[in-house]
């Protein structure tokens, strides 16, 4: 087993669930940021206004993307099964 096969597959594990979670996160950002913007145009300081458009926006994003995550997932998983014997030599 050599150390740096290791670290590729962890670096790559490491990659894929940063993608998965940049994915989701930076749309909810966006539109926090946006409406922070417009609450402080408006002088309006209602903190459940943030939270619904929030909230729709992590839903349509899991909604729509979840096929896709879930195929690189699976396919990493598949990988890593497959190779399991070159990682426990």
């Amino acid at each position: 087993m050599e150390p740096l096969t290791i670290m590729s597959a962890l670096q790559h594990m490491l990659m894929v669930t940063m993608l998965a979670v940049c994915i989701i996160t930076v749309p909810v950002l966006i539109v926090g940021v946006v409406i922070s913007i417009v609450q402080a145009a408006t002088q309006i300081n209602e903190m459940t206004i943030t939270f619904i458009p929030k909230l729709i926006v992590m839903f349509l994003v899991l909604l729509t993307l979840t096929p896709w995550l879930l195929e690189k997932l699976v396919y990493m998983t598949q990988q890593y099964m497959i190779n399991l014997p070159a990682y426990i030599r």
